[in-house]
């Protein structure tokens, strides 16, 4: 369930906002006149949730790559890389 604080939570009880996300790992959303306004992490939180997009990016690629045809069997891809390591 997510943990939504009103804005003045975000001033007056920051340590304890700051102490949650890091020991959840999971946001907490502020609120400002009642209505949804900012979602707040840790930057550990942030990064790791930025790695997870760019892999995910990466994914598509290589499943778009796939399916147009842009690949090579896997015995060739090894090889390559092989040779390449001097392996």
């Amino acid at each position: 369930m997510p943990v939504i604080r009103a804005s003045a939570d975000l001033r007056n009880k920051y340590s304890e906002i700051s102490n949650y996300c890091h020991t959840t790992n999971e946001p907490v959303f502020i609120t400002k006149n009642g209505q949804g306004d900012l979602a707040v992490m840790s930057i550990a939180q942030y990064d790791f949730l930025l790695e997870k997009i760019d892999l995910y990016s990466k994914l598509a690629e290589g499943v778009k790559d796939f399916q147009t045809g842009k690949h090579e069997p896997f015995d060739k891809a090894i090889s390559d890389i092989r040779s390449k390591l001097g392996i």
